[in-house]
């Protein structure tokens, strides 16, 4: 059944461009995946009609199901308020995920790229770019780094989606790159608290291809979640995806 909705998208999307001919869809499940979702990703912000929403809506929902779905609510804290959690973020029932976006803010338009914005842009569907667009237009200008935007999550089994700019280290850290990322934590935290989400996940904003270093990342992001959770009742995950962060958390948390 859901290769049926893969032909039927896939078709949909080949049939708003021009510039792309003599596309083959593959047999194979995850092939057409492959080709879905380069053609979502690629795609600019744009509205698309109620049979192919509903058709995505089922399509996506199967795929995250297959993925296998966490929810926050059984996940054991590892100090007061706070969690470790390594998966794959995507799939994490909660109140909000913490997306590290560009200062487009409209995603990721490499096609199959394996940044957190393109994965969560791929897998909440097409409105969430058209949102963030709408949003982006109504502002003017360019996202600042270290302020946040929220979201609905569409297809995502979260409920929100709060986006936010990581600083960009080229050369040398410096505090003005750590007073950036701190505002990004402090930013997301106090538009859950606004929105009341009670519980959000951060992934590790500004590290990998936006260069700020893994452990020290880890440190502001578990001094101003501590800091900002003596004050607010409020659950907060840290989402890591790679070994490397999941040790340098555990060993930065579960001290106090």
């Amino acid at each position: 059944m859901n290769g049926n909705k893969s032909e039927y998208l896939i078709n949909y999307l080949l049939s708003e461009r021009n510039d792309i001919k003599n596309i083959e869809i593959p047999d194979d499940e995850g092939e057409r995946f492959r080709l879905y979702r380069s053609l979502v990703n690629i795609r600019s912000a744009a509205y698309a009609d109620d049979e192919f929403l509903k058709a995505e809506d089922e399509y996506l929902t199967v795929l995250t199901e297959e993925k296998g779905i966490t929810d926050a609510e059984n996940l054991i804290p590892i100090e007061k308020s706070i969690y470790l959690w390594k998966g794959d973020i995507t799939t994490l029932k909660c109140g909000a995920v913490v997306n590290a976006a560009n200062s487009g803010m409209t995603g990721c338009y490499v096609p199959c790229h394996s940044c957190i914005d393109n994965c969560i842009h791929t897998f909440a569907g097409v409105r969430l770019r058209l949102e963030c667009d709408r949003i982006m237009r109504q502002q003017g200008h360019e996202e600042p780094t270290g302020q946040a935007k929220i979201t609905p999550a569409y297809n995502l089994p979260c409920d929100y989606v709060i986006h936010t700019v990581g600083a960009i280290v080229q050369g040398e850290l410096t505090a003005g790159h750590c007073a950036q990322l701190e505002s990004c934590y402090k930013s997301c935290l106090e538009i859950a608290v606004k929105n009341n989400i009670e519980s959000i996940a951060f992934c590790c904003i500004s590290t990998g291809v936006f260069g700020f270093p893994n452990k020290e990342a880890a440190e502001i992001a578990v001094k101003t979640v501590r800091e900002f959770c003596m004050s607010h009742d409020i659950k907060v995950i840290f989402n890591v995806f790679k070994e490397e962060d999941y040790e340098i958390y555990r060993r930065l948390l579960g001290k106090n």
